[in-house]
């Protein structure tokens, strides 16, 4: 396993680089220098975080409902305009 370092510049310009580096290990993505961010295939996040492998399903379901929250958006007031094109 090896470790990648990215700059943030070169992150933001080349993200399939980095993406292609974590393969072999994360990759630490820096901000002036400083190790800012780790980017990590998914398998080895969850083996560092200690879950197996969970489908969106399994992490949907430990979410609320919700039922309990109170939400009234406020009315839009909207005016629609039609031009007609001669």
């Amino acid at each position: 396993m090896s470790i990648h370092t990215f700059s943030s510049r070169d992150f933001t310009r080349d993200v399939s680089a980095a993406k292609r580096a974590a393969i072999d290990g994360p990759v630490f993505i820096t901000d002036r220098g400083r190790p800012a961010f780790a980017l990590l295939k998914i398998d080895d996040y969850y083996r560092i975080a200690g879950h197996g492998e969970r489908s969106l399903l399994d992490v949907m379901d430990g979410i609320p409902s919700g039922d309990d929250i109170d939400f009234e958006p406020a009315p839009l007031n909207l005016r629609l305009f039609s031009t007609s094109l001669d």
